[in-house]
């Protein structure tokens, strides 16, 4: 038996309402904003939340020197139609030259990395 459930994976970023809208058109759900600093993505894939963090310094992809912090996997049956609809609301291409590879590496609009994964 397990000690807790994950409630959410939380992002922070400089502008989380602007986020959520990134995740929310990748990956669907409900956007819950109260205006406090914190943003919920709801009825997704997986719970997830952006909070509001001043002085945020994005994760560095890919650095041996500078945390990577984590990143998201997110599974698509065609990577080249994901890459051109992640590309066109804000994603930045990071590692996705090598098209023989089943996954491709952008950031979001904050800087987090995320794979773009036909796994």
């Amino acid at each position: 038996m397990s000690i807790a459930k994950l409630g959410a994976v939380v992002l922070d970023c400089p502008d989380p309402a602007a986020l959520a809208r990134f995740y929310a058109e990748l990956l669907g759900g409900e956007i819950e904003d109260d205006g406090s600093g914190w943003v919920d993505l709801k009825g997704g894939a997986a719970p997830l939340a952006f909070q509001a963090a001043p002085g945020f310094e994005p994760p560095k992809w890919p650095s041996a020197k500078e945390s990577q912090q984590f990143h998201l996997d997110v599974t698509v049956d065609d990577l080249d139609a994901a890459e051109k609809q992640v590309l066109a609301i804000g994603a930045t291409a990071l590692e996705t030259d090598d098209r023989s590879r089943s996954f491709r590496v952008y950031a979001d609009p904050a800087g987090h990395p995320f794979c773009l994964c036909a796994c």
